[in-house]
Order: structure tokens, then C-alpha cells, then sequence
């Protein structure tokens, strides 16, 4: 997903996406280490939306700081 489509997200949306893709992460991880992932870039994919949701939760959370 976009970061673009994260930024419309509400934060309790971007929270519950996160813990779906940090499951998937898991999921992911254990098939790495069986050697049955067929998509090894899986693994950078998935960490790096969940890099862009934290981002986003952290830009959110100042800019209403800073309201």
C-alpha cells in the first residue's frame, strides 16, 4: 500500500493495519525459515509498510501536538 492511502487512514485503522501486517511478518518469517516462501522480497515489502505506518503515526501525533 501507498503512504498516500496510510495518510487517510484513521489511527485506529493504521494501528489494526499494523498488527495484521506484523502477523504477516511472523507468518512470513516462519515460512523463511522452513524454505517454503516462494517471494523472499516479501519480507522487505512488509517491513517497510509497517516502517510507513509508524512513520505516519509519529507525523500524526506531533502535528496535533503542535495544534
Amino acid at each position: 500500500m501507498k503512504a498516500s492511502e496510510y495518510r487517510e487512514m484513521n489511527p485506529e485503522e493504521l494501528i489494526d493495519e499494523m498488527d495484521v501486517l506484523r502477523r504477516r511478518l511472523f507468518e512470513i518469517r516462519t515460512q523463511a525459515v522452513t524454505e517454503k516462501l516462494e517471494d523472499p522480497s516479501l519480507l522487505t515489502k512488509i517491513r517497510r509498510d509497517i516502517a510507513r505506518i509508524k512513520t505516519i503515526i509519529v507525523q500524526n501525533e506531533t502535528a496535533e501536538a503542535a495544534s
